[in-house]
């Protein structure tokens, strides 16, 4: 039969919270209720029966809690099948058979974030737990799983509604529930024991899921794993889609290098920057952002790392966006941004960045540190005669910083902490450059002065020289090429400054 009514159940659960409804209906459907420790002293206060595991067993809870449940009187209660043969064994040795179990792990990756003392982590790996949640699991055909607080009120709700009864459907769904439980479990296990920053395994587990209304396009599925109420406060605006995620990510990346500097503001579209500016306030800083190229800032992404008070609001109001991300928004413009419903407001709360970035390739999946590398002024090697000025050090700096965010190739023109213009994804290093120059032009910021970021090396003397005829004064870039000597001549002949950071930017 698919139907099983429950009459039996052994519980041993961390997290009491939300237990008590589930109590109520078992004893309101007269289940035998078996338990031990700490959660049988909780049901017992609510003034329900309990048949303590230790009277079943015929042990007591030993070497400090370590064993409890541990015991074929209690596992062959949960994996006995439903058949003849089982059923006879049971009664030889006098085995309950446990139509439900309820467990509740103990909190092993709480205990990881919030303690160094791994006597305390160690003791938070659970055993009987795990073992209990696999074995009823395995035998879902004839045991109902509950394998965390999440899933009380799923019980609680079958309990009412269904009478104590569940199917074949409902086991089956809460025994997929149970596996996930314990294979992130295991895993975030396996990551504490691990000492090697590229293990020979590659793990990952992350629990929270989160509906996407469709992937990168309306015909394919989507969802975002992990905890998005962790970074960001959502304050207006229709759900978060696939595209918004990687835009947001990519905008909290390259404010993350500008998050303690003085305002910044940046807009991006489909990842890369087009836009950004560091001003004394954050409304001239959101107008120099926006006029780096106010036509891509269209349906963009906006950040800031300072709070976006009135004036800054209804200047950002004229214009159509995706999302809006900021640490604070004052009162009177946050009403004001919420008028337009569909505009997404964030309030970051944590500039966070994984320190591992992962992705899936061919058959498998390709695994690498994320590039946090920020150049400094004692970085630079300055390689040519003449010696860029501390102001153009400042915006060599800040052009690099841009420019380790833009797809690559990539060049970034800058001044007055101002991208003029930037070309990215191009297949030639001189078209970058020639992009730049030209989105520069069409937006009718002058060159004369500005400084060049190139996220790799120059091969030849053509990018220095072309930047020369633009007005170009100071270039910033990895060096390494066995030419670097071509265009560090190419500087000297037209009286321009070189520094290198012997540190390569790409990004695919």
């Amino acid at each position: 039969m698919s139907k099983k009514r429950i009459n039996t159940a052994l519980i041993s659960v961390y997290h009491k919270q939300g237990l008590e409804p589930i109590v109520e209906e078992l004893r309101r459907l007269g289940v035998t209720i078996y338990s031990t420790g700490g959660t049988q002293k909780y049901i017992e206060g609510l003034g329900a029966s309990v048949e303590t595991v230790e009277a079943q067993t015929g042990y007591p809870s030993i070497l400090d809690g370590r064993v409890k449940t541990l015991h074929p009187k209690v596992f062959g209660g949960i994996l006995a099948r439903r058949e003849e043969e089982h059923l006879r064994e049971l009664g030889k040795y006098d085995i309950p058979e446990l139509d439900l179990v309820i467990v509740d792990l103990y909190p092993f990756e709480d205990t990881v974030a919030n303690t160094d003392d791994e006597a305390q982590i160690i003791e938070k790996i659970d055993i009987g737990g795990v073992s209990l949640i696999r074995a009823a699991a395995k035998n879902y055909k004839d045991v109902v799983i509950v394998p965390s607080q999440k899933e009380y009120e799923t019980l609680t709700t079958l309990l009412r509604e269904q009478n104590g009864e569940s199917t074949l459907e409902d086991r089956q769904k809460l025994a997929h529930r149970a596996f996930a439980v314990t294979s992130n479990y295991d895993v975030a296990i396996y990551k504490h024991f691990s000492s090697e920053a590229m293990d020979s395994d590659f793990r990952a587990s992350v629990n929270k899921k989160q509906e996407l209304r469709y992937g990168e396009n309306p015909h394919q599925t989507g969802a975002f794993y992990g905890d998005f109420e962790a970074m960001f406060e959502q304050l207006g605006g229709k759900p978060i889609s696939y595209n918004n995620l990687v835009d947001i990510d990519a905008a909290v990346g390259i404010m993350r290098e500008f998050k303690d500097n003085e305002p910044t503001f940046a807009v991006l579209k489909h990842t890369n920057a087009c836009g950004i500016a560091t001003r004394d306030n954050v409304l001239d800083a959101w107008k120099a952002a926006l006029a780096g190229d106010p036509v891509s800032a269209f349906g963009g992404i906006l950040i800031s790392n300072s709070t976006v008070n009135l004036a800054t609001a209804e200047e950002i109001h004229k214009l159509f966006y995706e999302v809006l991300i900021a640490p604070a928004f004052t009162q009177d413009a946050l009403e004001l941004l919420q008028r337009k419903k569909k505009r997404i407001l964030l309030r970051i709360k944590d500039f966070y960045t994984q320190p591992q970035t992962f992705k899936s390739l061919l058959n498998g999946v390709v695994v690498h540190d994320t590039d946090l590398k920020v150049e400094v002024s004692n970085d630079l090697r300055i390689v040519t005669e003449h010696t860029p000025t501390m102001e153009e050090i400042d915006d060599l700096l800040f052009a690099n910083k841009v420019a380790k965010h833009l797809k690559s190739n990539t060049i970034t023109l800058v001044r007055d902490k101002q991208l003029l213009g930037m070309g990215c994804g191009q297949t030639s290093r001189v078209d970058a450059l020639r992009q730049a120059i030209t989105k520069a032009k069409h937006f009718d910021f002058n060159l004369e002065g500005a400084v060049m970021a190139s996220d790799a090396f120059f091969p030849f003397p053509d990018c220095v020289e072309i930047a020369h005829e633009a007005g170009i004064k100071a270039v910033i870039q990895p060096g390494g090429s066995i030419k670097d000597q071509l265009s560090i001549d190419a500087c000297n002949k037209n009286t321009m400054a070189m520094v290198m950071t012997g540190t390569r930017h790409f990004r695919h």
